[in-house]
């Protein structure tokens, strides 16, 4: 009872023995995200790291308390002796002993895959059925043999593993509660077929807020939940952290309509207005229950936060309150100052979108206080798909462009490392993965499509609305005082990585919006660069290997030619500013080879030498007079080849604009 002192035990009190439940389950600490779930481990694990059964037996006799009296005539290897006899006629009297011990026998033989050949494991897994068929629920619930049924569903048919689901379908909830029964559990979901899955998860109808509070059976639950159960299935258990009502439902009804089991709070309670109060009430304590008990890394409450967040009004005070309640995570005098539910919240699809509107709605010192908690794990947040999001809207909401640029830009960028090619190698990594490089690049390229995905451009979007009410700074002037902590770190890794950048598709586009947008002071770095991918260019066209080959540093060439990215709604191209001047670093570089470009791959950068007004009308001139002298093979190459069996000709476009452009002038 809370508030009443436990009384103190006798002195002369027997320790007690039982042991402690574990925590197991419990992911109290942030941790680096695993590539494998808990679920896909624990339907490997055979049982070869339980106990064995005279350990087990050691420890229940040591249980029952008291010091064995032997008579001072027996010697110590006779009472040893008399003790296994005894523990064998126990095991002997139970039910099935004699079965269950064949069955071992056979686990132990199987479980040494690599040891057994094809046809004898056959043999030994058609025995191994004929003992527990009929019988399965027998041997699940005994620790030594329950690893017997893992290994019977590891090498299982379909039928076969079909018949074992059914025949423990009533038991799934007591076997999920079991420190050695939830690892078949997790075998029967991850091997089982749709049809054995939907047999599954509805048995945790009724009962999700008991079983999300069990050491045991927590973590299990909510990895069904997000790896196995479907979008109909997932609904039904998130409706029960709305109260009673919705648990009594689903346990009567599991089989209701999609338009019966909608999980959408804000939905529900605007069909029901009069249930907002209690429900709310509910779903807050059940989410404050677990936030006090730092239970924070289930998916489950992630996206039970996220419809309770959604449901209330912006400034509000059960919206305040509810802020309060994830700061409140936040402790300074806790080792590492505390934060794992922002940690964890910024790894789930849900959790990410709720961490982002949290940082949107909070005030400039909240916005502080969230993001030095990612301190420490600013990288990995970078390659993930949906923590990514987090580190875009800390850069893309608060005026305090300085904090946020230490915080984040300094740790994507790798700045605290002294050594350069440590730094750039790491660099290079992160630019060409399509996770990492959002964060990094969005100040200069914002909600480009080749860089943002529809979805995380809608979440942009939604944060932007919040912004509007929440910010004072201007975009632009926000996103210039960012690129201008950027420009220098990334202008001086493009002059040194340009050969092994160009070489990926997936970096090209980056050193394009790098040379674009980025400028220092005198333009230092910004003129080594522009030259270092100029250089590039060098040499024959038409060779294989050569950067004209190359579609994507073909389109890389053209646009930085053209000086500016091309704006579809005003049909023209957007010039950088200060101007880039790429025509005039490549130029000279390509000068021999000019009628070459203009009948290679590449032929568009020639098209834009002519076009781009960031190229000096001299150069011009002297690419004119260069391409009249070579008009016959530019029209060659117009022209094309005709194609087997078509009848037509296929040209290059490129050159077919060149010729007109010829017959226009002269």
């Amino acid at each position: 009872m809370g508030g009443i002192k436990r009384k103190e035990a006798p002195s002369g009190a027997v320790k007690s023995e039982k042991k402690q439940k574990t925590s197991q389950g419990k992911p109290t600490k942030f941790e680096k995200p695993a590539k494998r779930s808990h679920l896909d481990e624990a339907a490997e694990n055979d049982g070869e790291d339980e106990e064995s059964d005279e350990a087990q037996q050691k420890s229940q006799s040591n249980a029952k308390g008291g010091p064995k009296n032997f008579k001072v005539e027996t010697t110590s290897a006779e009472a040893h002796a008399k003790q296994r006899q005894l523990a064998k006629e126990r095991k002997a009297a139970k039910p099935h002993a004699d079965e269950i011990q064949r069955s071992k026998q056979l686990w132990e033989r199987l479980r040494r895959k690599s040891h057994v050949p094809k046809d004898e494991r056959k043999e030994l897994v058609t025995e191994l059925f004929t003992i527990i068929e009929g019988r399965v629920r027998d041997f699940v619930f005994k620790h030594d043999s329950v690893r017997v049924i893992q290994c019977a569903i590891k090498y299982a048919r379909p039928e076969q593993l079909k018949g074992i689901v059914k025949e423990l379908q009533n038991d799934v909830r007591d076997l999920v509660e079991s420190r050695y029964g939830k690892f078949l559990v997790a075998k029967m979901v991850v091997q089982g077929d749709r049809e054995d899955k939907d047999l599954i998860v509805p048995q945790f109808y009724g009962h999700v807020k008991r079983l999300i509070n069990h050491p045991e059976a927590s973590w299990i639950v909510d990895d069904i939940y997000r790896q196995v159960a479907t979008p109909q299935q997932k609904a039904m258990m998130l409706r029960e952290w709305y109260g009673t009502e919705f648990a009594l439902f689903g346990k009567q009804r599991p089989n209701a309509s999609a338009d019966q089991t909608t999980a959408n709070l804000k939905k529900i309670l605007e069909e029901t207005p009069e249930k907002r109060k209690p429900v709310l009430s509910y779903l807050k304590q059940m989410i404050n229950n677990l936030v006090q008990k730092k239970m924070t890394g289930f998916t489950m409450l992630h996206d039970a936060m996220l419809e309770y967040f959604l449901a209330l009004d912006p400034g509000s005070e059960e919206h305040s309150d509810f802020l309060d309640i994830l700061k409140g995570d936040i402790d300074a005098d806790e080792e590492g100052g505390g934060g794992d539910l922002f940690r964890n919240l910024a790894f789930t699809q849900n959790g990410s979108r709720l961490l982002c509107l949290t940082i949107a709605y909070g005030s400039a010192k909240d916005r502080k206080l969230i993001l030095r908690c990612f301190k420490d794990n600013i990288e990995l947040m970078a390659f993930d798909n949906y923590a990514k999001m987090v580190l875009v809207t800390g850069l893309d909401v608060p005026d305090d462009t300085k904090t946020t640029s230490q915080i984040v830009l300094r740790e994507l960028l790798g700045l605290q490392m002294e050594d350069s090619t440590q730094r750039f190698d790491r660099l290079e990594g992160m630019i060409t993965n399509l996770n990492s490089r959002v964060p990094i690049l969005y100040p200069m390229a914002g909600t480009q499509k080749w860089l943002i995905k529809d979805n995380e451009k809608a979440l942009i979007d939604e944060v932007h609305k919040v912004r509007e009410t929440t910010s004072k700074k201007a975009p632009e002037v926000r996103r210039q005082e960012l690129i201008s902590h950027v420009s220098a770190p990334l202008l001086e890794f493009v002059a040194d990585r340009a050969q092994n950048l160009v070489q990926s598709s997936f970096a090209c586009q980056p050193v394009t919006e790098i040379l674009l947008e980025c400028h220092d002071k005198d333009n230092v770095h910004r003129d080594a660069a522009k030259e270092a991918v100029a250089q590039l260019a060098d040499g024959n066209p038409l060779e294989d290997g050569h950067i004209a080959k190359d579609p994507a540093a073909s389109r890389m060439l053209k646009t930085l030619v053209s000086g500016g990215n091309f704006d579809p709604k005003t049909k023209t191209v957007k010039l950088s500013e200060p101007r880039l001047g790429f025509g005039k670093a490549l130029y000279p570089i390509i000068k021999s080879n000019l009628v070459d470009w203009a009948c290679s791959d590449s032929s568009f950068v020639v098209v834009a030498l002519l076009e781009s007004e960031d190229v000096p009308e001299k150069i011009k001139g002297e690419v004119k007079k260069a391409l009249e002298k070579g008009k016959k093979k530019i029209q060659k190459a117009a022209d094309g080849k005709e194609e087997k069996g078509e009848g037509k000709k296929k040209g290059n476009a490129g050159a077919r604009i060149l010729v007109v452009g010829l017959l226009l002038l002269f």
